[in-house]
């Protein structure tokens, strides 16, 4: 089957390439440099795709301009696809991001929004993933103040961003589901106990100071919010095992 990804020069997206492939599946990447321009709609055209995933993200972490990123993909995606007649859509969300509704979380929970309540003639059936953070993240979030790195409290069960595309390409290649089983790591561990073990495998000495957000955010990253319920489908790649693989097999 044809799979679009939109999204698919991004951390994750590079990875839904290289699964869809794997997979059989012809991939067709969504981009600027390919003449797309999501926000807007332009040279947006999804004429014999089958389905298409959505792994977009914004540059900005600014809450109004996330949220109008997100409902603007979505509603440009969804108006081409029913045009298109394209069967399945599938979004990568994050686990507690309707809690959270702040930040980038925000931007998250509205783009689930759009989907459930954007297209009223359910003339694109869809599924939503929603994961834990990849492990990955523990250093894009990291602050360098010379030698030392500051990173937020974050509890979390970090997961593969290779694993999630895999999961990602298995859900658009199926039936819709609507909204899918969480997808976590299977440790909890904490960003800054992350980064410690990245930054030790690396033979590096720069210190890592975990400093906790202020309001409504960062008490959900540090409280359990962002951790999977009970149902979640737990991903057998350890921390150890990513790290082990670093700048070779990153995922």
């Amino acid at each position: 089957m044809r799979i679009a990804i939109a999204g698919g020069t991004g951390t994750v997206g590079a990875h839904i390439v290289r699964s869809a492939e794997s997979a059989g599946h012809e991939a067709v990447v969504l981009s600027r440099a390919a003449g797309v321009d999501l926000v807007t709609g332009a040279g947006l055209d999804l004429g014999g795709i089958d389905a298409v995933i959505d792994a977009t993200g914004p540059s900005t972490r600014r809450t109004p301009e996330v949220i109008a990123f997100f409902e603007s993909v979505t509603a440009n995606l969804l108006r081409a696809e029913r045009e298109a007649g394209v069967g399945h859509h599938v979004a990568l969300s994050i686990v507690g991001a309707a809690r959270i509704d702040d930040g980038y979380y925000a931007g998250k929970a509205a783009q689930e929004r759009a989907l459930q309540t954007g297209d009223p003639a359910g003339a694109v059936p869809w599924s939503i993933l929603r994961t834990t953070q990849f492990f990955d993240f523990a250093e894009q979030v990291a602050v360098p103040v010379g030698r030392l790195l500051i990173v937020p409290k974050v509890r979390s069960r970090p997961v593969a961003a290779a694993s999630v595309a895999a999961r990602l390409v298995e859900i658009a290649a199926g039936e819709p589901v609507g909204i899918a089983s969480d997808l976590a790591g299977p440790e909890e561990l904490r960003i800054a106990e992350l980064l410690r073990a990245i930054l030790a495998a690396r033979g590096e000495s720069r210190r890592v100071l975990e400093v906790p957000l202020p309001g409504r955010f960062g008490k959900g990253l540090r409280d359990g919010t962002i951790l999977p319920g009970d149902r979640a489908r737990i991903d057998s790649v350890s921390a150890a095992e990513w790290i082990a693989g670093y700048g070779t097999a990153r995922g």
